[in-house]
């Protein structure tokens, strides 16, 4: 039985999902498989080609969401009007709470017969219980990364497969952290401070400058420091112009040499997200830091019921990784902790033992989590079907 499936991915992030799982059912189901959708370079490289540019769907915080509304709206539409003409057998949205739940709407009232599946929920666990209901009433399925989102979703309704995070599986054997520091002209001893500020447009703006201030202090201190910094994809250009203007040489670093510069580091300095489990697989101490605009911050603080922003101290429940977060993501306060794990090599050595530990309470080592993905999304088909 042939089947078209349509993928919608809104964030860099989940474009890497989506192309996952799109890879696993092609080499499944062959020539019975066609796709469609919306999404970034890396389904483009499947040839699931975009009708628009994801990267201006990259919004953080209320503020943003209000100033974005009509081109959300807009692009809503234009994903739904996708949907009609392809007339897809099931719609997987991935990630993007905002975007993908209006599109999940959206789609069902055009296409009530297609199969809705989300792919990574929202963080109920963490904030906004009701999200839960909503989601349910929205979509016929969820796969879920995490074991402990299952309850919250299966209790309001909603079919969950827990298919676990695709970062703990992330194959670095061939990242070779020699050959990078040997590739960039740094010597094997010398102290460097991989920097990650993220790969969303406000990210950059808003985390870049606090870390040029933290590299020039940590300088200061530590005079031959290496300070390297990754370009995402999607903010190449705009890392790339504000590093140039740095006071002091950082090396640039593309997609396809993070995971090198990972193991290369010493520390890394990251933007919290998904990166922060990638960097604790690469066996190398962190430190994260996140803010978005303070009138959002303060109108969200209140919903937020978890302990800590990254999942490595939420699946520890304890502050594994320091994690400075709003009003305390500022040089001044994450120059000492950075110092620290610089300069007191059993101290790094620790952090770096336990994020290990964690991620073994994340699930590391279990099945390949686009594999268990395509297996959810092919039963759901198949009961559609029958």
């Amino acid at each position: 039985m042939a089947y078209k499936i349509m993928l919608v991915a809104a964030e860099a992030s989940g474009d890497v999902l989506a192309a996952n799982l799109a890879s696993v059912l092609k080499s499944r189901l062959g020539d019975d498989v066609s796709f469609v959708g919306v999404g970034g370079p890396r389904m483009a490289e499947l040839g699931i080609e975009s009708p628009f540019n994801i990267s201006e769907l990259s919004i953080l915080g209320i503020v943003e969401g209000i100033r974005a509304y009509s081109l959300v709206k807009q692009r809503v539409a234009d994903t739904a009007a996708l949907a009609l003409r392809e007339k897809p057998d099931a719609v997987i949205l991935v990630d993007s709470w905002g975007f993908t739940i209006r599109t999940a709407r959206a789609i069902r009232k055009v296409l009530p017969q297609a199969a809705l599946i989300k792919y990574v929920g929202p963080q109920v666990w963490a904030s906004r219980p009701g999200r839960a209901k909503v989601l349910a009433k929205a979509v016929d399925h969820l796969l879920a990364l995490y074991p402990m989102d299952a309850p919250w979703f299966e209790r309001a309704g909603l079919p969950t497969t827990v298919v676990g995070s695709s970062a703990l599986h992330i194959d670095m054997s061939n990242a070779d952290g020699d050959l990078f520091r040997k590739q960039q002209g740094i010597a094997p001893d010398a102290p460097l401070l991989l920097v990650m500020p993220g790969s969303r447009p406000k990210e950059i703006e808003r985390m870049t400058p606090v870390y040029e201030q933290t590299a020039r202090n940590l300088k200061a201190e530590i005079p031959d420091l290496q300070v390297a910094v990754v370009a995402a994809g999607t903010v190449a250009a705009d890392v790339t112009g504000r590093v140039a203007s740095w006071p002091f040489r950082a090396h640039l670093v593309g997609e396809a040499d993070k995971y090198a510069a990972m193991k290369a580091a010493n520390v890394v300095l990251a933007t919290s997200g998904t990166v922060s489990t990638e960097i604790a697989v690469a066996g190398t101490p962190m430190v994260i830091a996140y803010k978005i605009d303070n009138f959002s911050y303060r109108l969200m603080k209140p919903l937020v019921t978890a302990k800590f922003f990254t999942m490595l101290n939420l699946a520890a429940d304890e502050e594994v990784v320091r994690e400075f977060i709003q009003f305390d993501a500022t040089a001044e306060k994450i120059t000492p902790e950075v110092l620290r794990l610089l300069t007191d090599k059993q101290a790094a050595r620790a952090q770096a033992r336990r994020q290990t530990e964690v991620l073994e309470i994340m699930g590391r080592g279990g099945p390949n989590p686009s594999e268990l993905a395509a297996d959810a999304v092919l039963k759901v088909l198949k009961n559609r079907k029958a």
